[in-house]
């Protein structure tokens, strides 16, 4: 199994093509619902933007507009990722306020402040963020968490911003990193990349390029939980396991076998999970995007464990999901306690967001009988070809559709 391009770096890089005018290309990206809804605020801004298959080709003119203000941007959170580029190149951005998956607050603060303090005069009205600036000017800015929106905004808005900025507290994320590899091909200044501080120069222009994307480290991820949880034997390729480390250290904990290489991972698993205990943090702690999979396998496993969420209030809305299966579960604030039991049963189940959607197929697959699971556009906005890859794993699973 072979993952494609990460859904947490695509969108963010097709954001970026906005900074220079011209033809930016990128390589191995996932055939998801999210891109061609990024694609087409893209277009809405006065870009030409060509999918075809993991290529997307965006053609970006001397002239944006500068108002991303249409129901593209109200469908995912990631749209608001245009408001730092479209400072930078327009001098005025008006972003409506996004949508996406419902995991809880993810105000825009920090993004505002960060724009502020280059510079930039933000409000929201109608619905909408606005930022002005006649200039941009280098700043020290220090974030109060190591948020990936507000880093990568500050990023793009600070490339072309006069003399030099410094980004304290940044998340460190491998798709942060995957940002800034790609700017840097543009011709942007930038140091620190992966590390809590990145140092920006800025440059007076930069240039399109050609980029390829980061593998994507949730869905691999997700295929490992898979293993562990259904005693099986998954080889994921296309991504490199230390982005992975944590993750496949507690599956280790659990009782599986794991051996990395390069490019990939195997996971092999022939017995019984063990309770493990899980918190959520920024990277390199382990993924708020996995936590499902964290519950879902301790749901099956042997013993008591606890998953800690620290980065979404509402992720724990899985949980009432996974009781709707049989699992042993009880919420306290930011806790989740489950009693591993041997064995899921069926019934219909809804999903939430996207993980909370896979989560939830993998663990139907250790659940007696026939499982149903609703609302699966959710799993379709960030997992390729879902069904297809289960099935090509072995899962008895269909897409039923009507």
């Amino acid at each position: 199994m072979r993952v494609d391009g990460a859904k947490n770096s695509v969108l963010k890089l097709m954001a970026a093509a906005l900074l220079a005018e011209g033809t930016t290309t990128l390589t191995n990206c996932p055939e998801i619902l999210d891109v061609p809804l990024m694609r087409d605020v893209l277009v809405g801004l006065g870009c030409e933007v060509e999918i075809d298959g993991h290529t997307v080709t965006i053609h970006t003119p001397a002239e944006l507009k500068s108002d991303a203000d249409f129901p593209a941007v109200t469908q995912f959170r990631a749209s608001v990722c245009v408001l730092g580029p479209l400072t930078a190149r327009c001098g005025r951005a008006v972003v409506s306020l996004p949508g996406g998956d419902a995991i809880g607050s993810r105000p825009l603060d920090m993004h505002q402040s960060g724009l502020e303090q280059l510079g930039a005069t933000t409000r929201t009205q109608h619905g909408a963020v606005v930022a002005e600036a006649e200039k941009l000017v280098g700043a020290e800015i220090s974030l109060d968490f190591p948020s990936v929106g507000a880093t990568e905004n500050i990023l793009m808005a600070s490339v072309m911003a006069e003399g030099q900025t410094t980004l304290d507290n940044a998340a460190r994320e491998p798709e942060i990193v995957d940002l800034c590899r790609m700017l840097r091909s543009m011709g942007a200044d930038i140091e620190g990349e992966g590390s809590p501080k990145i140092t920006i120069n800025g440059v007076e222009k930069l240039h399109p390029t050609s980029h390829e994307v980061i593998g994507d480290r949730i869905v691999a991820g997700t295929w490992a939980f898979a293993a562990a949880m259904t005693r099986g034997d998954v080889t994921v390729g296309g991504i490199a396991p230390r982005y992975l480390h944590l993750p496949l250290e507690k599956l280790k904990l659990a009782g599986a076998q794991v051996d990395t290489f390069e490019n990939g991972f195997r996971v092999v698993m022939n017995k019984r999970p063990k309770s493990t205990d899980y918190q959520t943090l920024p990277f390199p702690g382990f993924p708020t995007d996995l936590q499902p999979m964290a519950i879902g396998l301790n749901a099956i496993a042997d013993g008591v464990a606890v998953v800690t969420e620290n980065v979404f209030e509402s992720r724990f809305r899985f949980v009432d999901e996974m009781q709707r299966l049989g699992a042993d579960t009880s919420v306290d604030g930011h806790h989740v306690v489950i009693r591993g039991i041997e064995e899921l049963s069926s019934t219909t189940v809804w999903s939430s967001d996207i993980r909370a959607g896979a989560g939830l197929v993998i663990a139907a697959l250790c659940a007696e009988g026939t499982t149903e699971v609703r609302d699966v556009f959710h799993i379709d906005r960030g997992y390729p070809n879902f069904v297809e890859n289960l099935q090509a794993l072995g899962a008895d699973i269909q897409r039923v559709v009507g």
